[in-house]
């Protein structure tokens, strides 16, 4: 999420908690949902809800200009030990870059919010320097694949709720990376949940969010690794059944994924489960499991035709060099030169 451990997503929230406030909070960057909760954070913890009437002030970038929003931190806060600003949007202020001017000598009493989003400050800028040198420059990236299901466990875990490893990588290959899409399944797992019940499982994600817990690409992933051809099949045979919910493009994304995390493991001095862990930032065990049975049940060298065929079909499911045959048909074939 965030380039270094200073200015890391986890060590920004443990500090507003903590009390440990700065002047300048900077947050930039692709993926909404971290600067948002940031942003939530700070406004519960910085003014308590009558403080709010007279401390705290919104802007949007688009209607806002930089001297109004540098006027209005200067000014002291009324009945209050602080006042907080947010500027949102802020990548649609004109002349963003003047604000520069303020971060050099900063009001000790105010708490400047900026969210930067859909993309970043040029960091080699002055006013991104000065922001990190005086507060928090924090950049919120997407989130790789792999770091999805720990980010599930983490959310439940805010909750007082535990969720089946299983369970999180079904939510993982169902909806991406994308956790704006992400959030409202986890919360209608959290509603949904048993009464007298905090642990989500494979079966409850199964019956809320619509995700066979016996036919997904978790399960294909699996048997195809383990070199199960029938089980494979069958699950391949369910996705032609139900085309719209196991789009072929989806399948060959996830399966891309896994061979070519599986192919960096070939070139590893030493092969156990810790070394692989490493190397992919894999924290769970669980997961590491499938890369090491596809290690004993697959040569490096069959993992690059892998990856080339996944390339091909990923193509010809796009109709490139394609006339006739359907998606079912295409996957059908190349689980089939997967597993031969």
């Amino acid at each position: 999420m965030a380039t270094t451990s200073k200015n890391s997503y986890e060590a920004i929230r443990a500090e507003i908690l903590q009390g440990q406030l700065k002047p300048v909070y900077l947050l930039m960057g692709e993926e909404g949902y971290f600067i948002d909760r940031l942003t939530d954070l700070l406004e519960e913890k910085v003014l308590t809800e009558t403080e709010k009437d007279f401390n705290l002030l919104t802007f949007y970038g688009a209607d806002s200009d930089v001297h109004t929003i540098i006027s209005a931190a200067r000014r002291y806060p009324m009945m209050a030990e602080r006042q907080l600003i947010v500027l949102k949007e802020a990548q649609n202020l004109p002349r963003f870059e003047e604000l520069d001017h303020y971060f050099k000598n900063p009001m000790p009493s105010t708490v400047l919010v900026i969210n930067y989003r859909h993309g970043t400050v040029d960091k080699r800028k002055a006013v991104a320097k000065n922001a990190d040198k005086i507060g928090v420059l924090f950049e919120s990236k997407k989130l790789y694949d792999n770091q999805i299901p720990p980010f599930i466990v983490t959310w439940f875990r805010e909750q007082a709720i535990t969720i089946e490893e299983k369970a999180a990588q079904m939510l993982n290959d169902y909806v991406g990376n994308e956790i704006s899409k992400l959030i409202p399944q986890l919360e209608k797992l959290v509603v949904s949940l048993p009464g007298g019940t905090r642990r989500v499982t494979a079966e409850l994600v199964e019956q809320n969010v619509g995700i066979s817990k016996d036919y997904n690409n978790f399960e294909l992933q699996k048997a195809i690794i383990r070199k199960d051809l029938l089980t494979a099949n069958r699950i391949v045979d369910y996705f032609g059944r139900n085309p719209r919910e196991n789009p072929m493009m989806g399948t060959v994304a996830i399966l891309f994924n896994y061979f070519s995390n599986l192919l960096e493991c070939y070139w590893l001095p030493q092969r156990d489960e810790q070394s692989v862990m490493a190397a992919l930032q894999v924290r769970s065990s669980y997961f590491v499991r499938d890369y090491m049975t596809g290690l004993k049940n697959f040569s490096a060298t069959k993992v690059m035709e892998i990856i080339s065929e996944l390339r091909r079909f990923d193509a010809s499911s796009k109709g490139v060099d394609n006339v006739s045959a359907s998606q079912h048909e295409l996957l059908r074939e190349l689980v089939y030169r997967i597993m031969h």
